[in-house]
């Protein structure tokens, strides 16, 4: 489960960063950089609000289940920032104990997707906003989070139908950002740079799973 990086990733106040991308824009004269920010942000300016429709989810079949807004980021992905990579993680506890945590404000953390044991999908943040899941900011806003309840050191917890219904996911993730399906661009925890989890583990069937993702129709070659 996604460490707190509330400080590391917390970049929420528009009105300091804006007055910082145009104090370095006049600063050093960088056109490039103002454009480039201002590209990002003028939809969160005062009076500009991104469509959003209240319940909607992004995988057909899920159960939206809100998370904290403390525990992710508003953006307007992939326009802003690039999706180009999933991240599997393991909850170290129970689905319960996830969706918990993840409406914590104070836990400062969360991922896009919960799968369940029994196969059930819960989302919790949508796609088009950054998470904080992976521990490493440049990460979070290039990817989507998906957890998995169970335990790194129990395999028993991965069973045939959290093993399905996740190949499914992610394979419509892929497909509706171009991502190609290789361990490149579908990671664990683990491998994400600087952080210092180990999920979702050796018991976690990387071919198994790769195997299953290429079989869904919608999945990207």
């Amino acid at each position: 489960m996604g460490e707190k990086q509330a400080s590391a990733d917390g970049d929420r106040r528009i009105g300091r960063r804006a007055l910082l991308i145009g104090g370095t824009a006049a600063a050093v004269g960088s056109a490039v950089l103002a454009r480039d920010e201002l590209a990002r942000l003028w939809w969160r300016a005062p009076g500009v609000e991104k469509p959003r429709v209240q319940g909607a989810v992004d995988f057909r079949g899920a159960q939206w289940v809100a998370a904290s807004d403390a525990n992710w980021r508003r953006a307007d992905r992939p326009d802003d920032y690039g999706i180009d990579m999933v991240v599997i993680h393991v909850t170290q506890g129970s689905f319960a104990s996830a969706v918990k945590v993840f409406q914590d404000p104070g836990h400062g953390a969360a991922a896009h997707y919960i799968v369940r044991k029994d196969g059930h999908i819960t989302q919790m943040i949508r796609e088009l906003d950054v998470a904080y899941h992976a521990g490493n900011r440049a990460y979070n806003e290039r990817s989507v989070g998906i957890e998995h309840e169970g335990f790194v050191d129990r395999p028993e917890d991965f069973t045939d139908e959290m093993y399905a219904a996740s190949a499914r996911l992610t394979a419509g993730i892929c497909a509706r950002y171009a991502i190609p399906v290789d361990r490149e661009h579908i990671i664990g925890h683990v491998e994400v740079p600087g952080t210092d989890h180990t999920d979702p583990g050796e018991h976690w069937d990387w071919e198994r799973y790769m195997r299953l993702v290429r079989k869904v129709p919608s999945a990207s070659a």
